[in-house]
């Protein structure tokens, strides 16, 4: 099978053209930048991390980066929003991670995540851990059939990149946050230098995480975030860059947005 020929006329957010700087990568790294993206959910990105909950509390296994993300996300969340006794949604929660953190600082959280077995984890590590946590094998579309489903902060972290249309989820998180509240979103901006540090760095030379984690037509520029967010009601209040040093293991939060970011948006309304 040859590689996929982009078409300018059939371009969308979801296929997006490939990078000049790309195209002399070898075939087998570049099949995942060129392949189409699925247009309903995908059962395989929820497999493949189902598959890899019984590891995911193991800081020096395939989820360390997240282990050395956590407290940056974290406290990006806490300086800019009230937790203390506010109603908080983790979508895309994994085995828990940013949920516990939030928890912890006085958040009454709800988490959500497709992946059962993720969920599993999530809850025995926090019962291990003393913490009430309201954990649901759901995403944020079940959630949304629920009228008390209503939050003051919503988080997405590293969820976006894997989902076939992520202007359809902000849409649905935009019912989740009560006027006025906001939402957290981090994820991989798609260019050059992001392809050669969160994939080909990242996956096949330094093996930090599973070949295939992430597809390059799914990596979101920070432009097309604001144009789903404007489109779903969110005005975007702060973009801030996240870097990440696998040699040392040090992670800071930084004003370059050209690999993995945060974005703090603000859903219309008076502020709850």
């Amino acid at each position: 099978m040859g590689l996929k020929v982009w078409n300018s006329t059939t371009a969308t957010a979801a296929n997006p053209p490939p990078d000049p700087a790309l195209t002399r990568l070898p075939r087998a790294i570049l099949l995942p930048v060129n392949a189409p993206a699925p247009s309903a959910t995908d059962p395989a990105e929820v497999a493949k991390f189902d598959a890899l909950a019984h590891r995911f509390w193991d800081e020096a296994g395939e989820f360390k980066p997240l282990h050395r993300l956590n407290p940056i996300r974290a406290a990006y969340v806490a300086r800019r929003a009230t937790l203390e006794g506010r109603r908080v949604l983790d979508v895309g929660c994994g085995g828990g991670l940013l949920a516990e953190a939030l928890c912890r600082r006085g958040a009454l959280v709800t988490a959500v995540d497709m992946a059962p077995s993720m969920v599993d984890v999530a809850r025995l590590h926090a019962a291990e851990a003393g913490l009430a946590i309201d954990y649901r094998v759901q995403d944020a579309t079940q959630l949304l059939q629920d009228p008390q489903a209503r939050f003051d902060v919503v988080c997405c972290m590293e969820m976006l990149e894997h989902v076939p249309d992520p202007a359809a989820v902000l849409a649905a998180l935009a019912g989740l946050v009560k006027p006025g509240g906001d939402l957290f979103i981090s994820t991989i901006n798609r260019n050059a230098k992001s392809f050669a540090l969160a994939i080909v760095g990242a996956e096949y030379l330094l093996r930090l995480l599973p070949r295939g984690t992430h597809e390059y037509a799914r990596l979101i520029r920070p432009a097309e975030l604001a144009r789903y967010a404007r489109a779903a009601g969110f005005e975007v209040i702060d973009l801030a860059g996240l870097h990440y040093e696998p040699l040392s293991g040090r992670c800071e939060q930084t004003a370059d947005v050209s690999v993995n970011y945060l974005a703090h948006l603000r859903a219309d309304g008076p502020r709850p």
